[in-house]
């Protein structure tokens, strides 16, 4: 049984958006409620580029899991950053 807050499909993108701001992609990143998710589909993170022109990157890296969507984060309720990312596409209950 998969811990809460302790789920390795969350971590593995965690690993990838760290090393995407190390490599100079990514200026920031959240991921609201880690500590309460079970699984990596219930995962919202958000995202802000360091330039606009970083985000073909950012799409390709974070795609190789071909659950990745992504969005304007234009309500910013749970978050101030630019994007919001989910891997859920295709995902039903």
């Amino acid at each position: 049984m998969t811990q809460i807050g302790a789920v390795p499909a969350i971590k593995e993108v965690k690993r990838q958006l760290d090393q995407l701001k190390e490599e100079g992609y990514v200026s920031q990143w959240e991921l609201p409620y880690e500590s309460i998710l079970t699984r990596l589909t219930a995962a919202i993170f958000f995202l802000s580029p360091v330039k606009e022109d970083n985000l073909g990157v950012i799409w390709q890296r974070l795609g190789e899991n071909e659950m990745l969507s992504y969005k304007p984060n234009e309500d910013k309720k749970l978050s101030g950053l630019d994007w919001r990312v989910e891997f859920n596409k295709g995902f039903e209950l």
